[in-house]
């Protein structure tokens, strides 16, 4: 009687076995000594993979058979992913190696070895100079916003290998790069100079403020990293202690930054209501809110083509909640958003994700932001803000109408 009890218990312990192996094969993998059983589905996977990436594989197993020279795998991994990338004809869109994404995160923390410059892919192909960071060597060395980098130390880039050209600017404190550039006059009129511009630790400061004439506070934002937002409050908390009765806002030459940041910052301006919203390919708006007491003084901001990006979200969304009068020249003109990514083996993706419109619904990629009041900088001036009063006819014109508001 036992041994049939027993009997039975195995033949009802085989058909559950066997019921929970062919059941679970249909959501996970099995092992068996050295085969695997899979369901349908991940077999339909496995094999759709293969068909979309033998051609990779083929032109590789190629490359280690044949080419000339030993080849190092992660290169061509390297150069494979920055291809892929490449292919979607994205200025704004890269992959970065190793080194490339620790020059990033170093640049977004506001510490990093270099000339200070900040540049985009233009569309003519060429590295275009978006502005010089203000007090670094690029810009001491007279770099202009609109310079094409045509080369550095001699080698040549374009737009498609701007990441190279990056890593080959950064480097070592007190060591010499040499940009060639492509200058054009107003005329447009072009010629090109080498420029050679020795290498600092640059530690950004990015916010300024200064207190003017008549109660006026001049606050001045140069990019939005990761400690922007707290320099801005300690520069704006000084500012109001001193009873400022007006504001102007000074972003030129602001390449732009994190968004999160510039949100932070449009918060104290605005009071309640959009800041601005984003949308990506499928229709998808995200929206970031205003939601805190604003700066009740009037307001002028003063933007340039060199204003791109983050400085141009805050300057539309300024324009658009009619807080303050835009004065300059017409932006830079950059609405898209990018977002990183990080890898996790070192490397990063930064892709273009969605569009950005101002809170009227204005999307001004490829077109700028044109103020109220527009003015050409004084050919004449060497430079912009306090310091340079006499020759910054911008400025000159902020206080002007600060002034009457104020009166």
């Amino acid at each position: 009687m036992r041994k049939k009890k027993s009997i039975i218990f195995v033949i009802i312990l085989l058909i559950l076995t066997n019921l929970i192996t062919f059941g679970l094969t249909n959501i996970i993998a099995i092992r068996l000594d050295d085969k695997v059983i899979i369901s349908d589905r991940q077999y339909r996977q496995l094999v759709d993979a293969y068909e979309e990436n033998y051609k990779v594989m083929e032109v590789k197993e190629y490359i280690d058979s044949s080419y000339l020279k030993e080849v190092d795998d992660k290169v061509l991994m390297d150069g494979q992913l920055k291809g892929l990338v490449q292919a979607l004809e994205d200025p704004y869109s890269t992959y970065f190696t190793e080194d490339e994404f620790e020059i990033l995160t170093q640049e977004t923390s506001g510490v990093y070895g270099g000339i200070g410059v900040i540049v985009t892919p233009g569309e003519d192909n060429l590295i275009t100079v978006v502005s010089p960071i203000e007090g670094t060597p690029g810009e001491r060395a007279g770099l202009r916003t609109g310079d094409k980098i045509t080369k550095v130390n001699g080698v040549e880039y374009f737009a498609e290998n701007m990441d190279e050209a990056v890593a080959e600017m950064k480097g070592e404190p007190n060591t010499t790069v040499t940009l060639t550039i492509l200058r054009s006059d107003k005329n447009n009129n072009s010629h090109t100079v080498d420029i050679g511009i020795t290498r600092e630790i640059i530690r950004l400061v990015t916010v300024k403020s200064e207190l003017l004439e008549n109660d006026i506070g001049y606050l001045r934002i140069t990019s939005f990293d990761e400690i922007t937002y707290e320099d801005f409050m300690k520069e704006l908390d000084s500012l109001k202690k001193s009873n400022i009765k007006g504001l102007i806002l000074d972003l030129r030459n602001n390449p732009g930054g994190l968004l999160n940041i510039c949100a932070d910052i449009a918060d104290e301006f605005l009071g309640k209501g959009d800041i601005v919203y984003t949308e990506t390919r499928n229709g998808e708006r995200e929206y970031l809110k205003s939601d805190r007491g604003m700066i009740d003084i009037p307001i002028v901001v003063l933007i340039n083509e060199g204003s791109a990006s983050a400085s141009e979200i805050l300057a539309g969304a300024i324009k658009d909640h009619n807080r303050g009068e835009l004065i300059g020249t017409t932006s830079f003109g950059k609405g898209v958003v990018q977002r990183i990514r990080d890898l996790g083996d070192g490397t990063g993706l930064k892709i273009t994700v969605s569009q950005y419109y101002t809170p009227k619904g204005t999307n001004i990629h490829g077109i700028g932001i044109t103020p109220d009041i527009v003015i050409e900088l004084n050919e004449e001036a060497e430079g912009i803000g306090p310091e340079f009063l006499e020759q910054d006819n911008q400025l000159q014109k902020a206080i002007e109408v600060i002034k009457a508001k104020i009166l």
